[in-house]
């Protein structure tokens, strides 16, 4: 027996667009600003070592950058760079390590790993990166994916057996 169809609320099926568009893109395209050893020079950072000044953001992001992850999003290079300082000045330590990177036409993608010390615990991230960039080669577009929950509260006692039991609920 079939059942009936239930009506979809469609509001709660509309979602932000997967890919932004920052600005039209001039015909021909121009070549971003930066290339893969500046990518991968901005996502390296070993433990005890300062992360990027503000003087490079500024380089390769735009004044308009969109920025988005598991935890936040952020409208303007000012209040990224607040967000990236934020999390540096949060945490005891980091460090960021890329993997593979990709640069096609007007996006980037930056596979990465990121470790954080906090009051004596570490916590590490595997995540991703897709950068776009505008009409002049800058990013303007930043959006990070990763796994918050798990390499958060996973080694928290309580948290971490609810969190492993909700993953295998709903994964497994």
């Amino acid at each position: 027996m079939a059942l009936p169809c239930c009506p979809i609320q469609t509001s709660l099926l509309q979602r932000p667009p997967l890919r932004r568009e920052c600005h039209p893109e001039p015909d021909p395209p121009i070549a971003p600003v930066v290339d893969t050893a500046q990518l991968r020079a901005l996502f390296s950072k070993p433990y005890g070592a300062p992360g990027p000044s503000q003087a490079q953001w500024r380089e390769l992001y735009a004044e308009d950058v969109h920025f988005s992850d598991p935890t936040q999003e952020r409208e303007g290079i000012a209040a990224y760079i607040a967000a990236q300082e934020g999390l540096l000045k949060r945490c005891d330590d980091t460090y960021l390590t890329p993997g593979a990177i990709a640069i096609e036409g007007s996006s980037a993608f930056v596979e990465w790993e990121m470790g954080l010390r906090i009051k004596g615990i570490e916590f590490v991230y595997p995540g991703t990166t897709r950068l776009l960039f505008n009409g002049e080669g800058r990013i303007c577009d930043h959006r990070d994916y990763f796994d918050f929950v798990g390499p958060t509260f996973g080694p928290v006692p309580l948290l971490g057996g609810f969190v492993r039991w909700l993953y295998g609920r709903f994964v497994g």
